[in-house]
């Protein structure tokens, strides 16, 4: 069905609520059968005159006072549909999620044009629009994204080539810019950096490392410490460690090493010294299982101080 807006969409005043038979646009001295008002206000409208040709009305929504052109058979089969408060109710949803609704598709009906809050244009469907307005999806600027990409791949030393060549969406194709070998890697080991280059990387042994104290605070309020070693410490909290993104958690200090052997050589030592001094320190799994992705090395909160003591006694001087 195809809906245009008629010259007359300015007016305003109420039609005679039945016609003298003569409500016409030059040119179309054409009569407005009684039955076609009936039908039209039953339906929400009030028939303005007749256009364009014999066989079109235009007709004003009686919801929003404006008009537009359709077909008689549309007004007397059919229930007209309002082009205005369609787009209104397309401009509303959009203004819901954050975005501007700058107009509909012309290749596609279903689809329209938004501005999104970087000022970057994106096109949608009119029904992932209410999805999000419901809060079931949610939608991304393309450019933005790319943008995000990039960063994180310059971040870690390598350049975002493009989409994974074997289609799978987890994956990207990235080029070290060390050695300039290219590789696929999923986008959630890029953003964690627990990945190696397979031309040059001679793995996490030979590597800078650290060793470092970390604090967790379970939801009840138990304090614990961790002693442990990892190339990024962040890095392994953030994306290994911490079971919950709303888990209390910290990396209170790093210790620096030339290669993740000599790390962990250290670190053993120093849980071999804390277990022996303090046996009644070390908490057991289960007391933080739920929370924390590790199965040692877990110690109570007391301990915090004395583990911070003999890393910083490590620390370069």
């Amino acid at each position: 069905m195809s809906i245009t807006t008629s010259p007359s969409a300015t007016l305003s005043s109420t039609p005679p609520a039945t016609p003298p038979a003569t409500l016409s646009t030059p040119g179309i001295p054409q009569a407005i059968h009684a039955r076609w008002q009936e039908a039209a206000k039953a339906k929400g409208f009030d028939i303005l005159a007749r256009v364009k040709d014999r066989f079109h009305l235009s007709i004003r929504c009686t919801a929003c006072h404006r008009a537009h052109d359709t077909r008689i058979n549309v007004v007397r089969d059919h229930q007209p549909l309002c082009p205005h408060c369609i787009e209104d109710r397309w401009r509303a949803d959009a203004k819901a999620v954050g975005l501007v609704w700058e107009g509909r598709d012309p290749e596609d009906p279903l689809a329209a044009f938004y501005t999104a809050p970087c000022g970057h244009r994106l096109r949608r469907q009119f029904e992932l629009i209410k999805r999000v307005k419901a809060g079931t999806c949610s939608y991304r600027c393309e450019i933005c994204h790319k943008a995000k990409e990039e960063a994180e791949a310059e971040a870690r030393g390598w350049t975002l080539l493009g989409p994974d060549p074997e289609g799978n969406p987890n994956y990207r194709l990235y080029e070290h810019k060390d050695c300039g070998h290219q590789q696929r890697i999923a986008r959630a080991n890029m953003q964690s950096g627990r990945f190696t280059c397979a031309s040059c990387d001679a793995g996490w042994a030979s590597e800078p490392s650290f060793i470092y104290a970390m604090r967790f605070v379970l939801p009840d309020g138990t304090r614990l410490a961790k002693l442990g070693f990892s190339r990024d410490p962040q890095s392994r909290l953030t994306y290994q460690l911490k079971r919950s993104p709303d888990l209390v958690a910290s990396v209170l200090l790093t210790v620096p090493f030339a290669t993740g052997h000599d790390a962990l050589c250290q670190e053993k030592a120093l849980h071999t010294a804390l277990k022996a001094r303090h046996p009644d320190a070390v908490v057991p799994a289960a007391t933080y299982a739920p929370w924390i992705n590790v199965r040692s090395e877990i110690y109570n909160g007391a301990l915090e101080p004395e583990i911070l003591k003999v890393l910083t006694a490590l620390l370069p001087s």
